[in-house]
């Protein structure tokens, strides 16, 4: 083990390995290689079409919405890019994205990469093609260098299963000795899983029974990102003028189908496995795109892999609400092989004005021979349309595949969820759709906060947290981004007397999932305030105080309307109970600022913005429809058109006339469900206008906090 230091230009650390690891017992296995014989494909003659909807429906190529929008991806504010792309929000991302910092545009991304299935045929090809995924994955943020990527390993194998052993000593060998040297990425961790065997005896026959899974290799790999806003996505766009899409063909034309979706949908293998025959052609590949990225030249960018090109190219659409014209390559194998293979590839959109430059670059890092000018989205159309050589091969309208490739998951959140949200959500694939549409009535660069930073003074804030919250330290970073000094505030602090809430002139209760939600949502929090002589005291003191202001938002949002009897001018103020899809819902939803004394939310009436929604327990629950008629409304979810929304997912908790945050009579107690401490910057937000600046519009909120303390 040597480090060497080029200040001092000496070696700090030579230390023998022997001296690391002592003198570890060596194991010895003695294993037999199994040759595979499967059989080669035998796919029915049946029309393209067919085949497309089958590979839709599969659940590795499917529509995985259902399983998504149950995790909370806005968390820590630090979130770029998730699954979900564009105004339409589509869950076709090809790596995760997160920032470093809420000041800098630095970051780290992640992509995953598996080929379990080719293993069957091929145990080396399907590690080299799952780290050949994981790179055409991540090449979609700003790297730079393949060389700063860094790949961890999950393999797992039947050890002891005949074969197996030498599939998993061929498959280390190709994936750690040769093509992970020629790629220059290295491996410094991973993991093994080395019982993939069940045996069984069958109570029926009696008769032993036994389940290999195949040897796996699944890929996450890691890098640091320069800019977190070069990210790219499958979005097309079509608000660019005439643009191209290009594919990278990284198979050279082969077209192999072994252990494709296309050959599973059959419930078959084939004989032929897709590999990564050429690593420097994959290198130059993963460099190209990195060059063309920083040169802004590309617009969209998707790999191929589940589903192959037709997957690829139908979830670029899906994500742009466009159709394509495709013109396929002719000169590569059937039409079934052009559309399903999952050769290693991508493809790229590029204006019409940039495609020479683009080609000329692929050209220079060997790749003129695989790089092909396959079509053009469609504007204001949703056919999508493949031909070949002169003939149409397979033509069908956007929403009907859309529709296909969402049924798996639409049946299963029925199964799992309220299958009346289940019902609607689907039912919206196919209805015009502008998609998110924000709409701003106040100017979001202006800083109204600026005449009291420069007064020097940074009035204290209280970010008030109990177990289980954790969204303390994105609340904290947008106030001390207004001029605020943000001070840690744990409710142990206030009850054992530590600090008192009469140093600070507001109050900000943060999301989570305080008690765990065991006594309802937020209840245990409040009753940990109203439940104990002190804390109720100070709290009352702190609300009754003219010159304060509170925040409550999701759990906090939620615990404050519990302590309405210590707010004056809350009373009207629901309760928040279950949402009515039953499962925690996290999106990108479009909100309404309505009109109200909040003192938070001035100057932003009648605006339309999208915000982080991460929450089980949202819907307001109010007495009557009376006091519903008497809060202070502040904030509503609204459908894309405008409207008040009433249906899921634009409802996403099921409240009556969208209602999601409320203020108190005189405005200075503002609470909401929805998180604006994790969109402050225009980069949080999973979609925003392009012509969005730094700052994001609820970074506004953060401001009229400041402006009105003075």
């Amino acid at each position: 083990l040597l480090l060497g230091d080029r200040h001092f230009n000496n070696q700090p650390i030579d230390m023998p390995m022997s001296l690391l690891f002592g003198k570890p017992p060596k194991m010895l296995r003695d294993v037999t290689s199994r040759q595979a014989l499967p059989a080669a494909l035998d796919l029915p003659d049946v029309l393209l079409k067919e085949m497309a909807i089958r590979v839709l429906r599969l659940p590795a190529v499917a529509d995985k919405s259902f399983l998504i929008t149950i995790g909370d991806r806005s968390i820590t504010g630090q979130v770029v890019r998730d699954q979900m792309v564009g105004p339409w929000q589509v869950p076709v991302a090809d790596c995760a994205v997160t920032l470093s910092d809420y000041i800098n545009t630095s970051g780290e991304c992640m992509a995953i990469g598996e080929r379990t299935p080719l293993a069957l045929i091929d145990a080396p090809a399907s590690g080299r093609m799952a780290i050949g995924e994981a790179l055409t994955n991540i090449a979609a943020a700003d790297i730079g260098q393949a060389g700063n990527i860094k790949l961890s390993a999950n393999w797992m194998a039947a050890a002891g299963h005949a074969g197996e052993d030498a599939n998993l000593y061929a498959t280390v060998e190709a994936v750690g000795m040769e093509l992970c040297p020629a790629l220059g990425i290295a491996i410094p961790v991973g993991k093994d899983s080395m019982s993939m065997k069940s045996v069984w005896k069958d109570s029926a026959s009696g008769e032993d029974v036994e389940m290999a899974a195949p040897l796996s290799l699944i890929i996450s790999a890691f890098a640091p990102v320069a800019d977190v806003r070069r990210t790219l996505t499958p979005q097309l766009h079509t608000d660019c003028g005439a643009t191209q899409l290009i594919l990278v063909d990284l198979g050279q034309g082969k077209n192999r189908l072994g252990g494709s979706a296309l050959a599973q949908v059959y419930k078959q293998v084939g004989d032929q496995s897709p590999d990564v025959d050429d690593p420097l052609l994959l290198k130059g590949f993963f460099d190209a795109v990195q060059t063309l990225n920083r040169r802004e030249l590309l617009l969209a960018y998707h790999d191929r892999s589940d589903g192959g090109l037709f997957t690829t190219l139908v979830e670029m659409a899906f994500a742009g609400n466009c159709g394509v014209m495709i013109n396929l390559p002719v000169d590569a194998g059937s039409d079934a092989e052009v559309l399903f293979s999952e050769e290693l590839g991508a493809v790229l959109q590029v204006k019409n004005d940039d495609v020479e430059e683009v080609l000329s670059l692929l050209q220079q890092q060997g790749m003129e021979h695989c790089s092909h000018l396959i079509g053009t989205p469609l504007i204001d159309d949703e056919n999508i349309q493949f031909d070949r050589d002169g003939r149409t091969i397979l033509a069908a309208q956007r929403s009907e595949l859309r529709k296909t490739w969402s049924e798996t998951s639409w049946r299963m959140q029925s199964l799992r969820d309220n299958p009346q949200c289940a019902d609607e959500e689907y039912q919206r694939i196919g209805v015009d759709d502008p998609g998110l549409s924000p709409l701003l009535t106040f100017d979001a660069e202006e800083d109204v906060g600026v005449p009291m930073i420069k007064t020097g003074s940074r009035p204290k804030i209280a970010v008030l947290r109990e177990q289980g919250v954790n969204g303390q330290v994105e609340m904290a970073a947008a106030f001390d981004r207004a001029d605020f000094e943000a001070v840690d505030v744990h409710m142990s602090d206030i009850i054992e007397g530590r600090i008192s809430l009469q140093q600070f002139h507001g109050l900000v209760a943060c999301g989570g999932f305080s008690y765990g939600d065991v006594l309802g949502a937020g209840g245990g929090w409040a009753k940990s305030i109203l439940f104990h002589s002190r804390a109720r005291d100070q709290f009352e003191q702190f609300f009754h105080r003219p010159d304060s202001f509170s925040l409550g938002v999701c759990n906090g949002c939620q615990m404050l309307s519990h302590l309405k009897e210590l707010i004056p001018g809350a009373a009207e103020w629901p309760r928040f109970v279950r949402n009515r899809s039953e499962q925690f819902e996290a999106r990108l939803s479009l909100v309404e600022i309505v009109k109200s004394k909040s003192v938070l939310l001035q100057g932003m009436e009648g605006s339309r913005l999208p915000i982080a929604v991460a929450h089980g327990e949202g819907r307001a629950e109010f007495a009557n429809s009376d006091t519903a008629g008497k809060a202070q409304i502040s904030m509503r979810y609204i459908e894309n058109s405008g409207e008040a929304a009433q249906r899921y997912p634009a409802n996403p908790n099921g409240s009556v006339d969208g209602i999601t945050g409320l203020t108190t009579e005189d405005g200075r107690v503002t609470i909401m469900m929805p998180h604006p401490e994790r969109v402050f910057r225009s980069v949080q937000l999973s979609w925003h206008p392009p012509e969005w600046g730094e700052e994001s519009p609820w970074m506004r909120l953060f401001r009229n906090a400041r402006v009105w303390v003075g």
